[in-house]
């Protein structure tokens, strides 16, 4: 690490000027490193000789040019706190001894990594990733991990503007917060008190040793992050994903990450903790924004969410499929060029059944049905017209039989018969149809009771909801998913017909050149197929896929992404835990969640259900134990709500106090003069009723104010979780409108 000199007093003038001094370096090399960059872009973008482009060099350029622009957008991410911590460590290394201090080396943290080229690449700043600036979040005074001193570094743009100090060993060493590793620390205290803005604030300053245990965690499976609210389930998660793009870049960065949320609001609460630490190219999404095909609009009630989300759903959409695969209950006459055959009940059969037994999607089914049927029809046909009379073997040979297959695949009433009784189908159109019609319905599910039956009823089939969503994703798996091949050959085909229709364009400006001119001279006229040809035409046209890997990821119902985070994930239902596993094959992912906030009526009550279906019982379980948020006043409250929830819960330890009482009045005071009284204290202020609280799911602010919380319980079988979530968004302040 960089050579330092002098021991300064902590929290000096002294020592603010110190670090500036070091900031200004790191500075210095950030601006010749984005400078560099730039002109190594313009360099690129200059070097295509456009009267000889060839393909590699296009390729290459291609290449340099959009990783030239991800590092431009990751050093100038990388400006904002750029550098926030560093440790004085024992025995480090002898490269980088802190002067005075011969068994001891310096290193600054933050959000980047950055070496002196001109120095040997010595270390100049440490990636928060990396392992050497790990003790950085593990040390406490109980257990030092060899740090002597930690440094917190606040800043504003380039300017240091204060710093805090942790004396972790020898003389001088703070025994105070000893046992959690905590309550001491000046900066996670300060983070904790600070006013909500609405986006959520990166801890990469602050992450406390159980956070940095499961960050780091080494499991290449699903990992499940449990704890109670305000023990920074969220921001482990997310600060994982970014340790795992550094760690596995290469393999992340070719198959993307997703990150599912509880709503968009949540989502953009998080949206700006990525960038801060350095990682953009990840999918943010909903469950209900997964199927890029489709887009819900409504909410079903209680009941309704409970069916479409139960596993029982598998089987009813299976069965709605299979009803579109017909056999008719009598012969359908066909007559071809004069000669009658009849297409059997038994042939639909056999056809059907060597579908089926192909275990293909319904749509790649049809090929398979519509060649049994074909052969059926045609050795039908060939008993009709190749018979002896003379009583002998058929006078037709397989050849003939199979050019009597082929015209018949030719023919549109054995199309029209293939598309009745086996038709091609579209998912939406599909699950519109089956929730409209009390008879598919009743043929689908006719084992379930009434009340299931009408829970999926409803008079108009386009009216979807969000519990739609894995309905229709089911559907695309039984039916069939469009592949990026499948859209290439349709892409390609466009081009062609594009080629096609320039051609005819060009011989209309061919024919209709100017031809009177002197046979003794040779005409100077310029035409237009002089100087372009069709495939040039065409190509105006046609869109090249320039999309970063995030983007064609989403767009994609086939993509495999090679990690998955799910937040809030209690409240997945076992047909959103379908969606969700179809996208991650490998099964590497985390899982964050509380099942005490479960508020979804098929959601999750306990992990090794939920995930048995999946991985059974491979799964590794983490649960955090600090209430970080949730000041001491508001738990006592809500802890009496998650005993009657589960009377043998633990409560996560909560470290804070924020000195106000949490205030219950009346049933009927006026929330508008409430919220008004709370605002004067500053900061985010909300008000939570049964309409609103799935919506704050994830979310945290300043104050408070939960109105009706008998309302909040009476809304919902889930109503005691409901009122939980409420109660426990709060940072500072709790007013309660109604008895609890």
């Amino acid at each position: 690490m960089a050579n330092q000199s002098g021991d300064l007093s902590l929290n000096s003038p002294e020592a603010v000027q110190h670090e500036q001094a070091y900031v200004d370096v790191l500075f210095a090399h950030l601006d010749r490193e984005v400078s560099n960059a730039q002109q190594r872009l313009e360099e690129v973008q200059r070097d295509v000789d456009p009267d000889n482009p060839d393909a590699d060099a296009l390729v290459r350029r291609e290449t340099e040019y959009h990783g030239l622009n991800a590092k431009l957008d990751a050093l100038n991410i990388a400006e904002t706190g750029l550098v926030f911590g560093r440790i004085d460590v024992e025995d480090g290394s002898p490269e980088n001894p802190v002067p005075g201090s011969p068994n001891q080396d310096r290193r600054y943290i933050g959000r980047m990594g950055m070496d002196d080229r001109d120095d040997n690449y010595r270390t100049l700043l440490l990636d928060w990733r990396a392992p050497m600036a790990r003790p950085y979040y593990l040390a406490t005074t109980a257990h030092p991990e060899g740090v002597v001193s930690r440094r917190n570094i606040r800043m504003r743009g380039r300017t240091v503007t204060a710093v805090d100090d942790d004396v972790l060993s020898g003389p001088g060493a703070d025994g105070a917060g000893a046992d959690s590793g905590v309550a001491s620390e000046a900066a996670l205290v300060r983070a904790l008190n600070a006013p909500r803005t609405g986006h959520m604030q990166s801890i990469v300053e602050t992450i406390q040793r159980e956070q940095d245990q499961i960050i780091r965690d080494k499991t290449r499976g699903v990992l499940v992050v449990a704890g109670g609210p305000g023990t920074g389930k969220t921001a482990v998660a997310l600060h994982r994903i970014a340790y795992l793009l550094y760690t596995w870049r290469n393999q992340l960065a070719r198959t993307g990450v997703l990150i599912v949320g509880p709503n968009r609001t949540f989502l953009e609460y998080i949206s700006r903790v990525l960038p801060e630490l350095g990682e953009t190219g990840v999918v943010l999404s909903t469950v209900e924004d997964l199927v890029p095909v489709f887009t819900p609009g409504l909410q079903d009630d209680l009941l309704t969410r409970e069916v479409k989300g139960s596993a029982e759903m598998v089987t009813i959409l299976s069965r709605a499929v299979r009803n579109y695969q017909v056999v008719p209950s009598s012969p359908i006459p066909l007559t071809i060029d004069g000669i009658e055959i009849a297409t059997t009940p038994k042939m639909f059969m056999a056809a059907r059944t060597r579908a089926r037994h192909s275990r293909k999607p319904h749509n790649e089914a049809q090929s398979v049905f519509a060649e049994v049927l074909t052969q059926r029809l045609a050795e039908a046909m060939a008993e009709r017209i190749g018979a002896d009379p003379l009583g002998g073997a058929n006078l037709l040979s397989h050849a003939d039989v199979d050019q009597l297959h082929d015209d018949l695949a030719d023919e549109p009433q054995v199309a029209d018969l293939i598309a009745e009784h086996f038709p091609i189908l579209n998912p939406v159109e599909v699950l519109a149809e089956f929730l409209s019609s009390r008879e598919a319905i009743s043929a689908a599910a006719h084992d379930y009771d009434e009340e299931t039956q009408d829970a999926l009823y409803r008079a108009d089939g386009d009216a979807f909801t969000a519990s739609d969503t894995a309905l229709i994703d089911e559907l695309y798996t039984l039916i069939g998913i469009p592949t990026p091949t499948d859209e290439a050959e349709k892409a390609e085909r466009q081009w062609r017909e594009l080629v096609a229709d320039a051609e005819d364009a060009l011989d209309i400006l061919a024919s209709s050149a100017n031809t009177d001119t002197d046979d003794e001279f040779e005409a100077e006229v310029l035409s237009a197929h002089d100087i372009i040809d069709a495939e040039t035409l065409a190509s105006r046209q046609r869109e090249t896929d320039a999309r970063s890997t995030a983007e064609r990821a989403i767009a994609d119902m086939t993509w495999a992404y090679g990690h998955v985070i799910v937040d809030e994930a209690q409240e997945l239902t076992p047909m959103e835990w379908r969606m969700v596993f179809r996208r991650c094959p490998s099964k590497w992912m985390t899982l964050v969640g509380d099942t005490a906030q479960t508020s979804s009526p098929a959601g999750v009550d306990d992990w090794a259900t939920a995930l048995e279906p999946f991985v059974g019982q491979r799964f590794v379980s983490h649960e955090l134990s600090v209430n970080y948020r949730t000041p001491e006043e508001v738990m006592e409250v809500a802890n009496e709500v998650l005993t009657a929830i589960d009377p043998d819960a633990q409560p996560a330890v909560t470290i804070r106090s924020s000195g106000h009482p949490v205030r219950i009045l009346p049933e009927g005071t006026d929330t508008t003069t409430v919220r008004a009284e709370v605002e004067e204290l500053g900061g985010l202020v909300v008000v939570i009723n049964k309409d609103n609280v799935n919506a704050v799911k994830g979310l945290e602010f300043d104050h408070v104010i939960v109105d009706k919380p008998h309302e909040i319980i009476e809304a919902s079988p889930q109503g005691q979780q409901d009122l939980y979530v409420a109660l426990t968004r709060a940072t500072q302040t709790l007013t309660v409108i109604g008895e609890l």
